[in-house]
């Protein structure tokens, strides 16, 4: 019996898995549910692979490492989620013809399944790692020490988050975030609005700024997503803030809006302007994905399963963090399905064991060749 056929018989045990795993709900916030959701993911890997983790803390954090020997490659994804407790009692898993629904399913519970019944089918573990994070989408601050330490010095790093329409993901850009505040002065804005410093007036300028910084063709964006300002409407603003998010394709788009952000300037007379923040996850480049993509295409055909697609994407993921230590990354290798952080999120069931087919394939063929 072949990899992929023991796979695909058994679909009925991997989808009440994932329902167990999806019902059990993890928003990333909320250290009750990530914790009971840490014991639900150690026992599925127990049932599954016959050992469960290291649990490792860090502030309202429970992260999850395993290794066996000195590892050569390491599966990463994270279990936690964007959804709200409550969701799944509106929202229950379901499977209805091809496919399976339910929070959290595609971002990217289906892939913590599927990697760990990929790893249950090798004949010798040796050499192995698996992290999985509870923070990734609050843009891991507790596991990104973590992450590296584990990750530095591997011959290859393969990231479990879902496909992008079935392709894998070759290139990520990085992620940047900062928040301006602006100080101004109140004033009635009746009698003396010009006794005050309009903040919002400020901010106003500030965010036509933004727009300078923006490179669209090299594929940098610079996007204003939060703003408030004022107090009452007869009031001069004497406060205004914003988030500004930031995705750039290359590390030195990355350091060049830094430096432009944080020398911003005010241009009405008397405000104030702060700046706080900066590069989150720096970006994942083709480069870093290259060697091992083909070789996925190639183990695919090998497999009799279709080659997967090159994506290329805006979003960011852990793998940013292990590419930019100069580790060969390859992610997008979980799920195939669509609505990540949607309602309506799904997956392909008959994917998943393709999906863990090609991951055993990938993992055999780093331990065997390096």
């Amino acid at each position: 019996m072949t990899v992929l056929t023991e796979l695909r018989a058994r679909r009925a045990r991997i989808l009440d898995q994932l329902d167990g795993l999806v019902s059990t709900e993890s928003p990333s916030s909320d250290r009750a549910a990530i914790t009971a959701c840490a014991e639900v993911v150690g026992q599925l890997a127990a049932d599954t692979v016959g050992v469960g983790p290291e649990t490792v803390d860090a502030g309202d954090h429970r992260h999850l490492v395993w290794r066996w020997g000195r590892p050569k490659v390491l599966l990463l994804g994270h279990y936690d989620t964007v959804w709200p407790l409550g969701t799944i009692a509106r929202w229950p898993f379901a499977v209805t013809g091809a496919t399976a629904t339910g929070p959290g399913i595609f971002d990217m519970k289906a892939g913590v399944v599927g990697g760990l019944h990929a790893l249950s089918l090798l004949d010798d573990l040796d050499g192995v790692a698996i992290l999985l994070t509870s923070d990734e989408e609050l843009g891991a601050p507790t596991s990104r020490e973590l992450i590296e330490s584990t990750a530095r010095g591997l011959d290859a790093v393969l990231v479990l988050e879902p496909s992008a329409g079935g392709a894998l993901k070759v290139a990520r850009k990085g992620v940047s975030l900062y928040e301006v505040v602006v100080e101004g002065r109140a004033a009635h804005a009746g009698l003396e609005p010009e006794a005050g410093v309009n903040a919002l007036d400020e901010l106003a300028h500030q965010v036509l700024a933004l727009a300078r910084l923006a490179r669209p063709h090299d594929g940098t964006t610079v996007t204003p997503t939060v703003a408030n300002a004022g107090t009452a409407s007869n009031v001069v603003p004497a406060a205004a803030r914003m988030i500004v998010d930031v995705r750039v394709s290359t590390s030195a788009e990355q350091a060049r809006v830094d430096e432009e952000m944080l020398r911003a300037a005010p241009v009405v007379p008397g405000a104030r302007i702060t700046v706080s923040g900066g590069p989150n996850r720096p970006p994942l480049q083709e480069e870093d994905a290259a060697a091992l993509f083909a070789r996925a295409t190639a183990l695919a055909t090998g497999l009799g399963i279709a080659p997967p697609a090159a994506a290329r994407v805006g979003g960011g993921s852990d793998g940013n963090f292990t590419a930019a230590l100069g580790v060969p990354t390859l992610d997008g290798l979980g799920a195939v399905g669509d609505g990540a952080h949607a309602e309506g999120e799904h997956v392909v069931v008959d994917a998943i064991a393709e999906r863990a087919a090609l991951v055993h394939a990938l993992v055999t063929d780093v331990l065997v060749r390096g």
